[in-house]
C-alpha cells in the first residue's frame, strides 16, 4: 500500500547482489518438500504375488541352491564369507582351531555308547556291571575334560581377545563333543598344532 514495491529490487541492490560472493547453501531446511503419504506408499506399493509366479518361483529355488552350494563349500573350505552366522568371526575361528588341534575324550562318547549297547545284550551280569561303571567313568571323564577345555578356552580368549563374547565357550564345548571326522566346518588343523 505505502512505500516502495517490494518484488522490484532497486539499482543499489542489484549491484550489491552482484559484487558479494556466493553463499553457501544454508544448513536450515532439507532443499525439498516432503512428499504426500499417498506417493510415498505408491513408490513402496510391489504386488503380493508376481505376474509370472513359475518363473518366480523357479529363481527363487535357484538363488536358495545357490546359497546352500556356497555356504557348503564355505563350511568344507572355512571361508570366511559364506560361513553360517554362528561360524562367523575371528573369536569362533580361534576357537575351532584349538578345539580341533587338542584330543578331546567327548569325540568318542558316541562309540563307547554304541559298544555299551552291544555289550548289554550279553546275559552275563559281571559283563554288564563292569560295562556300566565303565560307562559312567567316561562321562565322568567327558564331564571333567569339558570343565577343563572351557577353563583353557577362557583363558586364551581372554588374552588374545580381550575377553570371550556370550556363546563362544558354549561353542567349543559343543565341538569338542562332535567326532572330528563330523565336524562343520571341517578342521583346519592337525592334531597339536594349535593356533597362536
Amino acid at each position: 500500500m505505502f512505500g516502495r514495491n517490494k518484488e522490484a529490487p532497486s539499482a543499489q541492490e542489484a549491484v550489491d547482489s552482484a559484487s558479494r560472493p556466493p553463499e553457501a547453501p544454508r544448513a536450515q531446511g532439507k532443499g525439498a518438500p516432503t512428499p504426500k503419504r499417498s506417493v510415498q506408499e505408491a513408490a513402496r506399493r510391489r504386488p503380493l504375488v508376481p505376474d509370472d509366479r513359475k518363473a518366480a518361483r523357479d529363481q527363487s529355488r535357484a538363488s536358495v541352491r545357490d546359497e546352500r552350494t556356497r555356504m557348503r563349500q564355505a563350511l568344507d573350505t572355512d571361508e570366511e564369507r559364506y560361513l553360517p552366522l554362528r561360524d562367523k568371526g575371528p573369536n569362533r575361528r580361534y576357537i575351532r582351531q584349538f578345539v580341533d588341534a587338542r584330543v578331546n575324550i567327548g569325540e568318542f562318547l558316541m562309540i563307547a555308547a554304541l559298544v555299551f549297547v552291544i555289550l548289554s545284550f550279553f546275559q552275563s551280569l559281571a559283563v554288564q556291571s563292569a560295562v556300566l561303571m565303565a560307562f559312567w567313568f567316561l562321562i565322568v571323564a567327558v564331564i571333567v575334560d569339558c570343565v577343563l577345555l572351557r577353563r583353557k578356552l577362557k583363558k586364551r580368549l581372554t588374552e588374545k581377545f580381550g575377553s570371550p563374547n556370550q556363546g563362544d565357550l558354549w561353542y567349543g564345548v559343543t565341538r569338542a563333543l562332535q567326532f572330528r571326522r563330523l565336524r562343520l566346518p571341517k578342521p583346519q588343523v592337525r592334531r597339536g598344532q594349535y593356533p597362536a
